[in-house]
């Protein structure tokens, strides 16, 4: 598989543009980034020091197995664009396996360890998911996430969810200004400038903050020049039975979500996913989460809202996310650059979001586009219910509130309440499809070989 074919742009030859686009994606992502590490420690009430070195490890950690992913090391990693950082998914029971005064965090880290090396184990048959995946089912997926993701875009705009002031006329000016400097960019702008319209929307938001006092950076001169991130800075590794089943939960919630997402990406970028390209995606996600808890931070999975910036920027190079995934790793080790990138508003972020995650709803719209509702009306009921459970906890964030708190990872994920109603539909719906048949038959074939 050869990921090249999705753009043309020669690292060799442009080392100043790749690292602008890759700075591009690493702004992108920077707030969800940092977001969770900051949210668990904070709810586990971790001393300032211990978020902060977490924050470092996320950066590290995210970094590394961006590389492995993006360009392939051995039998690890899919090779395409894609983005990798801490997953929300199992905040719930890493929450609760934290707050047991018996386990802490070495339950969580241990309970991730193995669950990581149980990936890595299992991806030949985790890798068999490939063929619940038509373009039906790949289209309803990543319509969920374009549309959840709007709604986190729409919240950072109006100055991000808990600030008092939420929906100040000066966040949504400042949001609505840099959102038209980009689309005129977008519009106007020509070769690269046009590549790197988002970037140049952040740097005009930030100067207009930071100029109106709107943005401080402080921070910048608090941060340590550099510093190095250990293995378990925070805590060594405990090992209890359920909390290992419910990491393992995790992981399979994060792997129907990431099999989705590497689908999208094949779709979007025109490179064929094979099984044994998903086999290599799923081993990566597992040394993900493996170095995670050895590095005390949580399980990887692909961001979605990068993948929206490949289809607003037409740049899909595999080595421009490795790329932000070498500016990644810097940033762990140099704190006061990663100061700078953390104090970008979160309105200024949620501006470029709009674009960047409204464009998964239209590669979404094309996918779908592709599907047959005319002979086969069951793909429309496909569409219709997965897309509407799947939305579910955006739209009625208490709808499953009576359920078990185990069961979070899954009824709390718009993603995965989406993948799977929607390869269950397809399965009973279009069981017995000659269509469905014939393309898993030729998957099977193209499946023969595995690396």
């Amino acid at each position: 598989m050869n990921s090249n074919a999705a753009s043309s742009l020669n690292p060799l030859s442009s080392p100043g543009k790749m690292v602008l686009l890759g700075l591009q994606h690493v702004l992108v992502m920077s707030a969800s980034a940092v977001a969770f590490p900051r949210l668990i420690g904070e709810a586990l009430r971790l001393p300032a020091d211990q978020i902060a070195g977490m924050i470092s490890a996320a950066l590290l950690v995210g970094g590394l197995i961006t590389l492995v992913q993006s360009l392939g090391v051995g039998r690890f990693g899919i090779r395409l664009p894609v983005m990798m950082g801490v997953s929300f998914a199992g905040s719930g029971a890493m929450l609760a396996i934290g707050s047991d005064p018996n386990l802490g965090l070495a339950g969580v880290f241990g309970a991730m360890l193995v669950s990581g090396l149980l990936c890595i184990v299992l991806a030949p048959l985790l890798g068999r998911l490939r063929y619940l995946f038509p373009p039906v089912v790949i289209g309803s997926i990543l319509l969920t996430i374009g549309m959840s993701l709007l709604d986190i875009s729409a919240h950072w705009m109006a100055g991000g969810a808990g600030v008092t002031d939420f929906g100040s006329p000066t966040y949504l000016c400042v949001a609505f200004g840099v959102l038209l400097v980009v689309m005129a960019l977008l519009k106007f702008g020509r070769g690269f400038v046009r590549n790197v319209a988002i970037l140049i929307g952040l740097a005009a938001g930030m100067i207009v903050c930071v100029a109106r006092g709107l943005a401080t950076l402080d921070g910048v001169a608090q941060a340590p020049w550099l510093e190095i991130v250990r293995p378990f800075h925070l805590a060594g590794l405990k090992f209890e039975p359920w909390s290992i089943v419910a990491m393992c939960v995790v992981m399979l919630v994060n792997t129907v979500e990431t099999a989705g997402v590497f689908m999208a990406l094949g779709e979007l970028t025109g490179v064929e996913v094979r099984r044994r390209d998903i086999v290599r995606g799923f081993r990566a996600d597992g040394l993900g989460t493996a170095l995670a808890a050895v590095f005390n931070v949580f399980p990887y999975t692909t961001y979605a809202e990068n993948v929206g910036l490949l289809v607003a920027t037409g740049v899909r190079s595999r080595f421009v996310t490795a790329t932000a995934a070498g500016i990644l790793v810097v940033l762990a080790l140099f704190p006061k650059l990663a100061a700078v990138i953390a104090a970008v508003p979160v309105y200024v972020l949620g501006s470029v979001s709009m674009i960047t995650f409204g464009m998964i709803c239209v590669a979404a719209i094309r996918v779908l586009a592709k599907v047959d509702y005319e002979r086969n009306t069951a793909n429309a009921w496909i569409v219709a219910v997965s897309v509407g459970i799947g939305m579910t906890p955006a739209f009625a964030p208490k709808f499953f509130q009576f359920f078990p708190p185990s069961l979070a990872p899954l009824l709390h994920s718009g993603v995965v309440l989406a993948a799977l109603v929607a390869v269950s539909l397809n399965g009973v719906l279009n069981a017995r499809r000659s269509d469905t048949q014939d393309t898993q038959n030729t998957q099977n074939t193209q499946d023969t070989q595995m690396s």
